[in-house]
């Protein structure tokens, strides 16, 4: 009995700097690393919610943008952080899901970080210039299996999820297009308004502003349900396409090892961000909806979209760097 006194009174000296740790948190500036260059989705919803963090927490919450390899070397540097809660990234779909079947990444999702929350969902759009003969995804399809090979589809670049989008579509609807990838959105939307290319799925807060002015010609939203900045534009279900659900995501991880408790404390403090109804005003008119789901529900949110996205990298024969 003096024995295992004796080390139940070790283990919680050991214990007790983590667990003073876990209460004082955060008791300094905590580092927010965006994956992506400034100004992007991305950088947009982490800049939002981190203010309202660093007001919830009295602690400066520090922007670290981080752009390169489509959101991989951002996300990469969370892996390798201190696990102590104060290095986090608000990383994406293509980097923690779709990058993983496509390339050599020094990662491994779900082994090597620690998920806190989904935070947001933002649907992609399919949309065609103007001198597509199709008004509706009942048309367009049609256009394409009478011209197999004939139309293009533009994406941000290859293995980027525009990209693994259009391949999605290639595979429901089984028709030939052919993918032209360009070094980002904005290329590619400047080619389609110029009738370069025929059609693309994008972000739709990238595409409002030329669907709002006509330049091009929305088909359908990839969402559950219609977007309200867009409430005209039919959903893929309502299209005819219920399998294609298709949504760019942004969720806030933490290196593997960090402490449940200070899991549980970014869970905590990131979701109160969220409800914060100027947060949900400035996301919602980005296109953005808001989620805030549990870790334990985001880690299995993520296993889902890394085994659908590899399914159709491998059926659409999408040429990885493995």
């Amino acid at each position: 009995m003096r024995l295992l006194s004796g080390l139940l009174a070790g283990l919680t000296l050991l214990l007790l700097p983590a667990l003073a740790s876990a209460q004082d948190f955060p008791a300094k500036p905590i580092k927010l690393i965006v994956p992506f260059p400034a100004g992007g989705p991305n950088d947009i919803i982490a800049r939002v919610i981190g203010q309202r963090m660093s007001e919830i927490t009295k602690q400066p919450v520090l922007i670290d943008n981080r752009g390169g390899q489509g959101g991989v070397l951002g996300t990469d540097a969370v892996a390798k952080a201190p696990p102590d809660g104060y290095t986090i990234a608000i990383s994406s779909a293509g980097a923690l899901a779709i990058s993983p079947s496509m390339e050599r990444v020094a990662y491994d999702t779900l082994k090597d970080f620690a998920p806190v929350t989904l935070v947001a969902t933002v649907p992609e759009m399919l949309v065609v210039a103007t001198n597509v003969p199709a008004k509706d995804m009942k048309e367009l399809i049609a256009l394409a299996k009478a011209q197999p090979g004939k139309l293009n589809f533009a994406s941000s670049g290859p293995g980027s999820l525009p990209h693994l989008a259009g391949e999605l579509l290639k595979l429901t609807a089984n028709i030939d297009i052919v993918h032209v990838p360009y070094r980002g959105a904005a290329p590619a939307v400047n080619d389609l308004i110029g009738q370069q290319v025929q059609m693309t799925f994008l972000d739709l807060p990238v595409l409002l502003p030329q669907i709002k002015a006509g330049t091009l010609r929305p088909i359908a939203v990839g969402a559950p349900e219609r977007a309200p900045t867009a409430i005209e534009v039919p959903t893929t279900t309502e299209a005819g396409m219920p399998g294609m659900i298709i949504e760019n995501w942004y969720g806030m991880v933490a290196p593997a090892a960090t402490p449940p408790a200070i899991i549980a404390h970014l869970h905590r403090i990131t979701t109160e961000a969220m409800a914060d109804p100027t947060v949900k005003e400035k996301l919602a008119a980005q296109g953005a909806t808001l989620v805030g789901d549990t870790p334990e529900h985001f880690r299995g949110f993520i296993d889902s979209e890394i085994k659908k996205w590899a399914k159709v990298i491998k059926d659409a024969g999408v040429v990885t760097t493995k």
